[in-house]
């Protein structure tokens, strides 16, 4: 749950930084990925000099790094357009639907109740973002079902991982060429004030780096149904966090889009647990 409030968090903070205009989503992009980089790096090196290890090996993946990279981009372009909830629907609505797809194209067969889940979830989606006068932006929507559908990547990448830590640290890392790119651009465009530098450090710094190694070391003991409900607590928790923290307003067309999307993808889940726990049992008999 710390995981998850953790991404909640990253939504608040975005919105509170981008929507207040404080800070250009490039350049919000480029501290958040340096300072969880920095972050993960002191409690990578704390902790192998502890045990008296030298720590060389950069661990992580250049796909592991891609995948963080777009989603921290396009997470944060997307959050200029996009309200606290609404952004965090439409985000883990799209995690869900693409580790859904990766477990169709690996020969996982859906069952009906499953893709009756979906296709609520699906109609429920296309609801919320049909033209009107609440509807949010198309294109802030396409961008953080993007954003989405890399942190799918992420998850299940890091579900193999055996060091959570070194491997989120090491991604963290090989992004630094690209953020400081991205930070120098973004001052360019447009100077960042001292608030939001201090919004996008502690999304680095504390609800990035350090709420992905708590996710990445729970991951190998989740399944992909435990891992995908967990996440569905995320919007829930950014919902709250935008009307504390930033006064937003709840309207009656997100609230029922949530309750079908997430309904939907817990129907869904539920009905494949179920459907391959009878398998398993019918292939030990």
């Amino acid at each position: 749950m710390v995981a998850m409030v953790a991404f909640a968090a990253n939504s608040v903070l975005a919105r509170l930084a981008l929507g207040a205009d404080d800070m250009s989503a490039m350049g919000y992009t480029g501290v958040r990925l340096l300072s969880g980089a920095l972050v993960l790096a002191a409690i990578l090196y704390v902790r192998e000099r502890k045990a008296d290890r030298s720590w060389m090996k950069l661990n992580g993946s250049w796909r592991g790094a891609a995948a963080l990279l777009g989603y921290a981009l396009a997470f944060s372009i997307a959050y200029v357009m996009l309200g606290t909830a609404t952004g965090a629907l439409i985000l883990f609505a799209s995690v869900q639907i693409g580790m859904l797809a990766w477990a169709i194209l690996r020969g996982d067969r859906p069952g009906l109740a499953e893709w009756l889940g979906f296709g609520i979830a699906f109609a429920a989606l296309v609801f919320l973002v049909a033209p009107g006068l609440v509807a949010p932006p198309l294109l802030g929507t396409a961008l953080m079902a993007g954003a989405g559908l890399c942190w799918a990547a992420y998850s299940l990448m890091g579900q193999g991982s055996r060091a959570p830590l070194a491997d989120t640290a090491g991604n963290f890392m090989r992004c630094l060429p690209i953020a400081v790119v991205l930070v120098v651009a973004g001052e360019v465009t447009h100077a960042s004030t001292a608030t939001g530098l201090v919004y996008a450090i502690v999304s680095g710094a504390v609800a990035s780096g350090v709420g992905y190694a708590i996710w990445y070391a729970v991951l190998p003991g989740l399944s992909r149904t435990g891992a995908a409900f967990i996440q569905l607590t995320v919007p829930a928790i950014a919902a709250a966090g935008g009307v504390l923290f930033i006064g937003e307003q709840l309207t009656g067309r997100l609230l029922f889009s949530s309750a079908g999307i997430l309904g939907g993808v817990a129907l869904a889940l539920l009905a494949g647990s179920r459907r391959k726990a009878t398998a398993r049992r019918a292939g030990s008999n």
